[in-house]
């Protein structure tokens, strides 16, 4: 499916940015490139959807670009993905300590960085700029994750973007796509869902972690408050609860409110 999204991917390495072009253009991404600050400050009209920006000489310049950005009604909101240079050039190359503490950035990451992460890393910059919640869907039956699926697939805001089929599955989906929400059973082979909520929780700060499952015993659902889930759904109150506790978690409330108190007795 051909995207729609325009984006600016801005640094001094040549090579960097020829290899990001082709890549993000063979997602059907619109890609402009900029290997100075003046050419990145002509290229935004219009308003590019994500900024890669990456480094700029003579030094300075990148935090220059940004502090031009952020200072526009308008661009000071588009979504930005600041890479840095790698540890050893950091000295000579990179953003200065004082640079990246006014920053404001939607992601950052560190050279050298494959290209594909980050398409999925501006693909969840954008999911979350346009507010739409991206769901990881953990559990080992088909027939719940498509029934789950085809249930969120009516909703505008929600969109599920991997099945997982087991904790094991569920992590590494999650540290690959980074979704808003997962979605967790507790009880899957290889890795139970508890222990799949701790990594994830501990790997992936943005995602928030929504336990669904069929057992709903009280040590079950302090478990997974202890483990670090934002929200608790029996299955047998899904279909009146699943999108709500979705948006909920998302939010950073608890779902149902009082989730947040479930302690060890």
């Amino acid at each position: 499916m051909a995207n729609n999204e325009r984006i600016l991917i801005v640094d001094d390495e040549r090579d960097f940015v020829e290899a990001c072009r082709r890549t993000f253009e063979a997602k059907s991404y619109q890609v402009a490139t900029a290997f100075t600050r003046a050419q990145a400050e002509g290229m935004v009209k219009p308003e590019p959807d994500a900024i890669l920006l990456g480094t700029l000489s003579p030094a300075g310049d990148s935090f220059r670009l940004y502090q031009w950005l952020k200072q526009h009604p308008r661009r000071k909101d588009i979504p930005l993905l600041v890479i840095d240079a790698p540890y050893e050039q950091r000295s000579s190359r990179g953003w200065k300590q004082y640079e990246g503490m006014q920053l404001e950035a939607d992601d950052y990451v560190t050279k050298p960085v494959e290209p594909s992460s980050l398409v999925l890393r501006v693909q969840t910059v954008l999911a979350r700029a346009s507010r739409v919640i991206t769901v990881l869907i953990a559990d080992d039956h088909t027939m719940v994750r498509d029934g789950i699926s085809a249930v969120l697939g009516l909703q505008k805001d929600i969109k599920v973007v991997a099945e997982a089929v087991d904790g094991q599955d569920a992590i590494d989906k999650a540290m690959r796509l980074l979704p808003s929400v997962a979605l967790m059973d507790l009880v899957m082979p290889r890795m139970s869902g508890l222990e799949a909520t701790q990594r994830i929780i501990r790997e992936c700060p943005y995602t928030k972690v929504l336990v669904l499952t069929q057992y709903d015993e009280e040590e079950n659902l302090v478990a997974a408050r202890n483990s670090g889930a934002r929200g608790f759904i029996p299955k047998r109150a899904a279909g009146q609860d699943l999108v709500a506790g979705i948006r909920a978690v998302h939010a950073g409330e608890y779902f149902p409110a009082s989730f947040a108190e479930a302690r060890d007795s």
